[in-house]
């Protein structure tokens, strides 16, 4: 299999061909369970074609908690299925489909109690391992241990003594979800889906009751255009609601939207070698390690409002610091908050009043012949989903269609990854690179890390890290363009690296170089290059300005202030 590439010219060939003969399969939605359906479709050996409003991963799918997880907090409400599957995926997430992408973390429960909590934690930590074992493809986690608390202040010296009587340690895994959605794209489209951002789906085709198709406008170039199809999934998570209205069906179920917001913090600030898990009245709290800062996360509250840009309020940040800082012995402030962000979970309304009580099983229906609409569920689980979405599509279908096979099929970057991994020192000293920059390129990318290594070869300038955020190379600004769909500078800054989270500026200070690195590949003239710097300013400045607000009604208003490009 080649490796696709989802640069300018490949998006417009993509488009060109998604308009030219009927597919098998059109998928409208472009996060994570979108991304996963086509790459089910295409496996499967069926035509497919893919389209997103934004770009990939645009929506929920690059603002989650960045875990991989059989959700823990389900075993209380003894959803044992949900949480045997998410084991069985996270397992084969980390073993052999991403590998480069998905690794394991150590979390520490601490335990406020004596007694009772250590065996009611460590009860359902036991279950929690044990079905990691009977799902299969557990390997390579290490199971709980036990720790006094002495064990535990060594292990996490930010924690206050008077906190925790003890502590329970666990494993799971983590994930940078946007770049994980773009190698899922890429992968889909490496066995033979067309792929394409920026076409926003404008209503559908249909002949009598039946949809056959989509009409499509395209962001980049402008202009209309229709694809015809035997079969069309809505994947579009919590615009669900708003594609269904498109066909003038609701459909069987209705998706709500829980906002949940994540605080970045830098590294220093919380002394600790492991991830925190805390409860609170409401849910849990995780306090993540993400390279050299900590992700803390998340909340969970009803939201009405905008939905491309949901809003971070004041309170929202109050409320994480406020539950961190009951833990730490030294509070974290405000000062402390590198980068804010905020997305929705899709959530299956009807269930209970309360969204952290909400299902985040999925469901799939088929509202009108010709459409299959596929909503809820968990990130981890997003490959059962795309399974379910596509079987219910082929039913359609006059034609008998293999069974899915994305279990046995990994991730662009994933293959050859570990052996790269133990010549990583070899590496370094072929390129020049430091050992420690070659370990950061093949933990985004995998074995694509030659690709990157090809374009430094061609420009030796590209080696050299980005001002201001040296954590990423000038040449991963050029390969987002280049290679991996990224259309605009907001792109990059914030989904094919994470500079948007992981600076105090927030990238506003490399958004210019960034921008000017990206124009070649991209055909942008100067007053391109100005607009997108310009909206990515204006971005932040909204975003910092949401943050200000005392309620969730202020804060969408003030994040509206900066218009999508």
């Amino acid at each position: 299999m080649k490796t696709a590439t989802m640069g300018p010219a490949e998006r417009a060939a993509a488009i060109a061909r998604m308009a030219e003969a009927e597919l098998d399969l059109l998928v409208i939605g472009g996060g994570v369970v979108g991304t996963g359906t086509a790459l089910d479709a295409a496996t499967r050996g069926l035509t497919t074609g893919l389209v997103e409003a934004r770009d990939w991963a645009a929506g929920t799918s690059s603002r989650s908690s960045k875990l991989i997880h059989g959700g823990l907090r389900y075993l209380e409400m003894l959803d044992f299925a949900l949480v045997r599957e998410a084991l069985r995926e996270r397992g084969l997430l980390t073993q052999r489909l991403a590998p480069h992408l998905v690794k394991p973390v150590p979390f520490l429960y601490p335990l406020a109690h004596r007694g009772w909590e250590r065996f009611y934690v460590g009860s359902g930590v036991v279950l929690y391992d044990t079905m990691g074992v009977s799902a299969g493809h557990s390997r390579g986690l290490p199971h709980h241990r036990h720790l006094t608390r002495r064990q535990a202040l060594r292990a996490a010296p930010a924690l206050r003594k008077d906190a925790l009587v003890g502590a329970v340690q666990y494993w799971d895994a983590q994930v940078d979800d946007a770049r994980f959605v773009t190698a899922l794209a890429r992968t889909a489209a490496s066995y033979g889906a067309l792929v394409a951002n920026r076409a926003r789906v404008v209503g559908f085709l249909r002949e009598g009751e039946r949809v056959v198709g989509a009409r499509v406008h395209d962001l980049e170039l402008g202009g209309e255009f229709e694809i015809r199809a035997k079969q069309v999934v809505n994947a579009t998570g919590v615009w669900t609601d708003e594609t269904q209205s498109m066909v003038g069906e609701r459909g069987q179920f209705h998706v709500r939207a829980s906002k949940g917001i994540h605080l970045v913090v830098p590294r220093d600030r919380i002394h600790s070698s492991t991830g925190l898990i805390l409860r609170t009245e409401k849910s849990v709290l995780f306090v993540i390690p993400w390279g050299r800062h900590w992700i803390i996360g998340t909340t969970d509250t009803d939201w009405d409002l905008d939905k491309e840009h949901p809003a971070a309020s004041s309170a929202d940040i109050g409320y994480l610091l406020d539950h961190v800082n009951s833990v730490l012995a030294t509070p974290l402030t405000r000062e402390d908050v590198q980068g804010v962000y905020a997305g929705l979970r899709p959530l299956l309304a009807g269930e209970s009043d309360a969204t952290s009580q909400l299902s985040r099983e999925h469901t799939v229906a088929h509202p009108v012949p010709g459409l299959v609409v596929v909503a809820g569920g968990k990130y981890t689980t997003y490959r059962v989903m795309a399974k379910d979405a596509v079987d219910a599509a082929v039913h359609g279908l006059d034609y008998k269609v293999a069974e899915s096979c994305t279990e046995t099929v990994p991730l662009v970057g994933a293959e050859g990854y570990r052996a790269l991994w133990n010549a990583r020192a070899r590496i370094a000293h072929r390129t020049g690179l430091h050992v420690a920059r070659v370990e950061h390129l093949l933990n985004r990318h995998g074995r694509l890390l030659e690709e990157i290594l090809d374009l430094i070869a061609a420009d030796p300038k590209l080696a050299e890290p980005i001002g201001g955020a040296d954590d990423y190379l000038r040449a991963e600004a050029v390969y987002a363009a280049s290679h991996e769909g990224a259309r605009h500078l907001e792109d990059v800054l914030t989904r094919r690296t994470r500079i948007s989270i992981e600076t105090f500026d927030r990238g506003t200070r490399c958004a210019r170089e960034v921008a000017e690195l990206m124009a070649p590949v991209l055909g942008w003239d100067d007053d391109q290059i100005e607009r997108e710097v310009d909206h990515y300013l204006k971005r932040v400045e909204a975003e910092r300005e949401s943050q200000q607000q005392p309620d969730d009604r202020t804060a969408d208003a003030a994040r509206l202030g900066a218009p999508s490009i």
